[in-house]
């Protein structure tokens, strides 16, 4: 499974009821004389060099982290976000959120390249166990089939399918209800990893969900014809709860 896709200055703070407009040299001889007064440990040069960031940016992330936005925001709001969303003009939030699409498209590719590592590397080790046990026929829905916060949904689909997507989008809206969401999409060639990745991005799959395996991306690779027995298409949903496998209404959803 691919691995299995979110977001003053300174010693004195000026409050007032209009927009603050600072000329780029008022900031930077600002920013130079918090750079004096607060220079950085060790541990945090590292970390604003691991973000591409500099001393001026790092600074101004800490002190903004030190006050409402660290109070409110989640452990996983980057520095590069935290900056972006405090941007003080247009060009510079273009700049991070730039900066911030890069850094996500490359993470993308970082996990679609391990993620088809770990399927070379299952079908050379165990090649005759899949992923997905054809073996374990999955049973008619019954009068239990209503999800469950530990269950995951296996859906198959394909790129160009417009009830599939329709289907995609109330399945997404389960992610935090749902252990996980296995995508699975056909028609693609299993070295494609670059299609899975677009597919992804024009269904606006989150790279948080992918990383947390909320939602994993998959090349389906028989796994549809061979549970079905060759009688299963697109949409077609399944559900997992433990070792169990069901078919899934799109009622349930």
């Amino acid at each position: 499974m691919l691995a299995g896709t979110t977001l003053a200055l300174g010693i004195v703070m000026l409050v007032h009821a209009g927009p603050v407009v600072t000329s780029d040299i008022e900031r930077s001889q600002f920013d130079q004389t918090t750079d004096v007064m607060t220079p950085l440990s060790s541990i945090e040069k590292t970390r604003a060099e691991s973000w591409n960031l500099s001393n001026i940016e790092w600074r101004r992330y800490r002190h903004l982290m030190e006050g409402i936005r660290g109070s409110i925001s989640p452990a996983t709001l980057s520095p590069v976000e935290v900056l972006g969303i405090h941007a003080r003009d247009e060009g510079e939030r273009r700049s991070y959120a730039e900066r911030w699409a890069r850094m996500m498209r490359d993470d993308a590719e970082r996990i679609l390249a391990f993620q088809h590592a770990y399927d070379q590397a299952w079908r050379r080790l165990f090649p005759a166990e899949p992923l997905i046990d054809p073996a374990q026929r999955p049973r008619a829905e019954a009068a239990d089939a209503a999800l469950q916060p530990k269950d995951r949904v296996l859906f198959f689909t394909r790129p160009h399918c417009a009830s599939c997507n329709v289907l995609l989008q109330q399945l997404l809206k389960r992610t935090d209800t749902l252990a996980g969401i296995d995508v699975y999409l056909l028609g693609l060639s299993p070295d494609d990893d670059n299609a899975v990745r677009d597919w992804a991005e024009r269904h606006m799959i989150s790279p948080a969900w992918v990383r947390s395996r909320r939602v994993t991306l998959n090349h389906d690779g028989g796994a549809l014809s061979e549970l079905t027995q060759g009688k299963g298409d697109v949409p077609f949903l399944l559900r997992r709860r433990g070792d169990v496998l069901a078919v899934l209404s799109a009622s349930a959803l």
